[in-house]
């Protein structure tokens, strides 16, 4: 009955929200929405050398950009670059300063905090494999701007938190977790192609979903995955079940949004 109930609130949060952009949060890790009208018509935008997610209706075109947490906060943290017919122009994006909690964790098997030469071969090339996944890029005729909760549960762990494991510092953390009871079903947060699918060291069970313009989300630690490379799927269609495989505490949804190559802040995508 409750997992009826999610899917009946997915479908109608997905109607209610089909042109809803991404917060505008011009901070590392964040999404700067710039309105670019004025400078069209253009054939290309790229920021950092990476195409970026033009968005148009109404007669205003939006361009919809991924900061990298590294940018450093200032009057111009990066330039949206966009290529006309008689030149470039470049349009300054200022970004502003914000300061990411800290999270300490105790993980028990020491290898996934220190891997062996063995485990360090398996993960250069899974995170390889990655790569080549979230450098994908589709053009499907209605544009992916809004985001549902994948997974009901609660979130344990926010975007950017600067993460220490057995009190040895990592990267920040770069999605959003969600605790749930193992088995939970996972759903598709919008429509996309499943363009990658594993097991991998970290992320354990683990599927990449492209939802088209550079814009792709990740989903790792399930215990199921309910997918093939290729597949299409529609926003609330259950993709695989939560679990606790790879680099764990315990049961939860590790899922991250990637936009012209960049993770950013999952919440901004969200009601």
């Amino acid at each position: 009955m409750l997992q009826k109930l999610a899917c009946l609130l997915l479908f109608i949060s997905a109607l209610s929200q089909a042109q809803q952009l991404p917060e505008h949060s011009p901070v590392p890790g964040g999404v700067a929405i710039i309105d670019v009208t004025e400078y069209m018509p253009f054939y290309e935008a790229s920021f950092n050398d990476n195409p970026v997610f033009i968005f148009e209706s109404e007669g205003k075109t939006t361009a919809i950009v991924g900061l990298p947490l590294n940018t450093s906060p200032g009057s111009v943290g990066g330039t949206l670059r966009l290529k006309q017919t008689n030149g470039d122009v470049f349009v300054a994006i200022p970004v502003e300063d914000k300061q990411y909690r800290e999270q300490r964790l105790t993980i028990t098997n020491d290898r996934q905090v220190n891997p062996n030469q063995e485990d360090l071969e398996r993960i250069r090339g899974e995170s390889a494999q990655m790569s080549t996944a979230f450098s994908s890029w589709s053009e499907p005729e209605e544009p992916v701007t809004f985001f549902n909760v994948p997974t009901v549960g609660i979130t344990s762990s926010s975007f950017g938190f600067r993460r220490f494991f057995n009190d040895q510092p990592r990267n920040p953390h770069s999605g959003m977790d969600i605790a749930a009871d193992e088995g939970t079903p996972i759903y598709a947060p919008a429509a996309g192609i499943i363009v990658d699918t594993g097991n991998y060291f970290f992320n354990g069970n683990t599927i990449i979903l492209d939802h088209g313009y550079g814009l792709i989300t990740l989903y790792c630690h399930m215990n199921e995955i309910d997918v093939e490379v290729g597949r299409q799927v529609e926003a609330g269609e259950q993709i695989g079940k939560v679990g606790q495989t790879g680099r764990v505490t315990g049961p939860h949804l590790h899922w991250s949004v990637n936009l012209n190559k960049v993770r950013v802040d999952p919440a901004l995508f969200i009601d």
